[in-house]
């Protein structure tokens, strides 16, 4: 088999892995966190990641179980790292975790109302 590359964005990290290898194991190997709670059999629907349409080519056409899953988030680039296997170079964005979009929302506010106040 041959070794294709992976890139995480937004972070950049990037990952050597042979073809066929699915997202999540990628991420893994390049000390990337997607989050996930079903072990990868497509469950939760927690490691959901976004690829442009220049680089869907990279990656296996979605299974029948991912096609469900997803429905026309699909059409949009959403895929599920757990599903989604590699078949050349490719880059996937990680959305960014709820819990720290959350924080970082809440302390951009606190900045803008210290801004305000001085």
């Amino acid at each position: 088999m041959n070794m294709v590359e992976v890139t995480f964005l937004p972070d950049g990290k990037k990952a050597k892995v042979r073809q066929g290898t699915t997202l999540l194991d990628a991420s893994r190997r390049a000390n990337v966190v997607i989050r996930t709670r079903c072990g990868g059999r497509a469950g939760c629907l927690m490691c959901k990641v976004r690829v442009d349409a220049e680089n869907q080519a990279g990656l296996s056409e979605p299974a029948i179980n991912e096609r469900q899953k997803l429905g026309s988030e699909l059409s949009s680039g959403v895929r599920l790292s757990c599903q989604a296997r590699i078949q050349g170079n490719v880059t996937v964005t990680i959305p960014e975790d709820p819990l720290k979009s959350a924080i970082r929302k809440q302390l951009e506010k606190q900045r803008q109302d210290d801004d305000w106040m001085n």
